[in-house]
């Protein structure tokens, strides 16, 4: 007689399955970026359509994971590394549990997409699509060069900014180069990914971007998205996208991520360069900055200041 995991095991495994300490960091800050960038310029007032929208981007991207460690489960066994990680290979949870869990995490994704409006609603269709072309082995758009790139970089950046910005306003202009600026750095994070796990992806067959350039211009590909990525921001910070009071909260926010030691990447995996070193002190100057710039505006829309 098969036996089957308990009960609290296989709650255990769905959570391990959306692995959602791995993205909720920079998901939040992104929306609420995007609504910010929004909501400042126009004299919009946030609104609980923030929250809705938050939540169904945290909701898509869990999806994503959630999707991408079923359709790989098969890749992990193969390795006990990634056995261990994903509970569909360890058997905390069978993959049709899994399927069953994505199938409910897409249909909350949606609603929460839809309470912020139709464009907001088409944005999260396509980031959901995406996701899901991503991993999945018909099509597995995660396993063809440029497509892997260009697939992760808008699912898990440009959109889930792009779905905050268009609660508020349909017409992002000079917002494009922030929305830019969070691909490409995206785009670095990818190739940063692809360049950790080159060996082994290398040994199982893949052809992602990493390994059609090779590893020394794939490493110069990554260094070239974080510099176009700033560059990006440049422009949006010359052209008054942002206040210059926020100025302030960064440097605040910068000289308290000194303090922070790190020796693991924004996944939690030992860094592979300089710049794997510093992406969770990135990540702090990032959501401490908005997050000041948050609670000034709703300061002010509550007139307490």
């Amino acid at each position: 007689m098969q036996e089957y995991p308990s009960l609290k095991t296989q709650l255990r495994g769905l959570i391990r399955l959306t692995r959602w300490q791995e993205y909720v960091p920079f998901v939040i800050p992104l929306t609420i970026l995007g609504a910010l960038l929004a909501a400042r310029p126009h004299g919009i007032a946030l609104d609980w359509r923030l929250v809705a929208v938050t939540v169904a981007n945290i909701l898509a991207v869990a999806y994503a994971f959630m999707i991408n460690d079923i359709e790989d489960a098969p890749d992990d066994a193969l390795d006990p590394d990634r056995a261990a990680r994903n509970p569909v290979t360890s058997g905390e949870i069978n993959a049709r549990i899994g399927y069953n869990a994505c199938r409910i995490v897409a249909a909350g994704t949606l609603v929460f997409y839809a309470l912020g409006g139709g464009t907001v609603l088409l944005i999260g269709v396509a980031t959901l699509l995406l996701s899901h072309l991503y991993s999945w082995r018909s099509v597995r758009l995660k396993a063809y060069p440029v497509t892997d790139i260009v697939s992760h970089s808008l699912m898990l950046s440009g959109l889930l900014l792009l779905a905050g910005y268009f609660i508020y306003h349909d017409n992002p202009g000079i917002v494009w180069f922030v929305a830019a600026c969070a691909t490409l750095f995206s785009v670095y994070g990818q190739l940063y990914n692809q360049l950790r796990d080159y060996d082994m992806d290398k040994a199982a067959g893949l052809l992602n971007t990493a390994i059609l350039l090779g590893e020394t211009r794939a490493r110069i590909m990554m260094y070239l998205s974080m510099g176009l990525s700033m560059m990006c921001l440049l422009v949006a910070i010359f052209k008054d996208v942002f206040p210059l009071e926020l100025g302030i909260a960064f440097l605040l926010s910068l000289v308290l991520s000194i303090f922070v030691k790190s020796k693991v990447d924004a996944r939690g995996s030992e860094t592979t360069d300089v710049s794997g070193m510093l992406q969770v002190k990135g990540l702090i100057v990032i959501n401490l900055t908005i997050m000041a710039w948050l609670a000034y505006v709703i300061a002010e829309q509550l007139t307490l200041i």
